[in-house]
C-alpha cells in the first residue's frame, strides 16, 4: 500500500507566525512634540537710547545758547569801546551853591512817646553837562534830606529839565517836613543839634534820565541817584534863616539798575 504524504501544517504556522511578527516589529509612528521655550523679556534699549538722545540735546541746547552769550557780550563790548574812544561820555556834575534853614523846631509831645518835627530849608543846586556830544534829558527829581543818623529831615523835588551839551543849569527847591519822630529818632537828632560845627546833613536826589549821543543814538531811561554830603548848619535863632555850610560839599552819581525786586 503507497503511503500518503500529507503537507505539514508548521510551514502555514510559520508563515502566520512570521506575519504576525513582522506587522508587530512596525509599530504606528508619532510625531514628536515641539518644546517650549521659557519667557525671557528682552532689554529696554530703545528706553536707554531715548535717554541718551535727550542728553545730547541738551547738552547741545546749552553749548549754543552759552556761546550766543559771548558773542553777544563780546560784541556790547566792542561796541562800547567804539562809543567811549568817539565820544569820551563823562557823568554829569551836580553842586549845592546855596543852602539856608529857615525852619528846624522839635519840640516834646504831651505823651512824651514821640516828638514833632517841623522844617523848611531853601536851598540852590547847579548842573553841568561837561561831554561835547551827549545830551541829557532829566525827569522830575525827588528829594530827601536826612542827617547823620538818617533821621529824615524833610522831601523836595526838582521839576524836569533838558541839559544841553556844555550846558550850565541852576535851580532852586524848598525842602520841608512836619512829622513825628520816636524817642530814639529825637533822641539821636538833639545830640546833633548841640554839635557846635551844625548838624551834619545829606541830601539825595533821585531821577531817570535819557541820554542822547551824538543828536541820533537814544538811550532808554536809566535811573541815577545824586548824593550830596558834608553840608553842616545849626537851627536858626528867630525869624532870620541861618545859612549851611557847602563848601566842604561834593555829590556823587550813580547809576540805580532796576532787576525785578532788586535796585543797584
Amino acid at each position: 500500500m503507497t503511503d500518503r504524504v500529507y503537507p505539514s501544517s508548521k510551514v502555514a504556522t510559520n508563515g502566520a507566525t512570521n506575519g504576525a511578527t513582522t506587522t508587530a516589529a512596525k509599530p504606528t509612528a508619532t510625531k514628536p512634540q515641539p518644546l517650549r521655550q521659557p519667557y525671557r523679556p528682552q532689554p529696554q534699549y530703545h528706553h536707554r537710547r531715548h535717554c541718551r538722545s535727550n542728553r545730547s540735546l541738551c547738552c547741545c541746547c546749552c553749548f549754543w545758547s552759552i556761546l550766543i552769550f559771548l558773542i553777544v557780550a563780546l560784541l556790547a563790548a566792542i561796541a562800547g569801546t567804539a562809543l567811549y574812544v568817539l565820544y569820551r561820555p563823562h557823568r554829569p556834575e551836580f553842586t549845592v551853591t546855596s543852602f539856608k534853614i529857615g525852619k528846624l523846631n522839635l519840640t516834646d509831645n504831651a505823651d512824651g512817646a514821640s516828638s514833632h518835627l517841623v522844617t523848611r530849608f531853601n536851598l540852590t543846586l547847579a548842573s553841568k553837562n561837561p561831554n561835547n556830544h551827549l545830551n541829557f534829558a532829566y525827569e522830575s527829581f525827588a528829594l530827601t534830606l536826612s542827617a547823620n543818623n538818617d533821621v529824615v529831615l524833610g522831601n523836595g523835588s526838582i521839576p524836569a529839565f533838558f541839559s544841553d551839551t556844555k550846558n550850565f543849569t541852576s535851580f532852586r527847591s524848598i525842602i520841608t517836613a512836619a512829622t513825628e519822630l520816636d524817642v530814639e529818632s529825637a533822641k539821636s537828632l538833639r545830640s546833633d543839634l548841640r554839635r557846635k560845627g551844625g548838624v551834619p546833613m545829606k541830601l539825595q536826589m533821585d531821577t531817570k534820565v535819557k541820554v542822547t549821543i551824538g543828536g541820533k543814538l537814544k538811550s532808554k531811561k536809566v535811573g541815577i541817584r545824586v548824593t550830596c554830603q558834608q553840608i553842616k548848619g545849626v537851627a536858626p535863632k528867630g525869624k532870620s534863616p541861618s545859612v549851611a555850610s557847602v563848601a566842604d560839599s561834593h555829590c556823587k552819581v550813580d547809576l540805580r539798575i532796576k532787576i525785578w525786586r532788586w535796585t543797584f
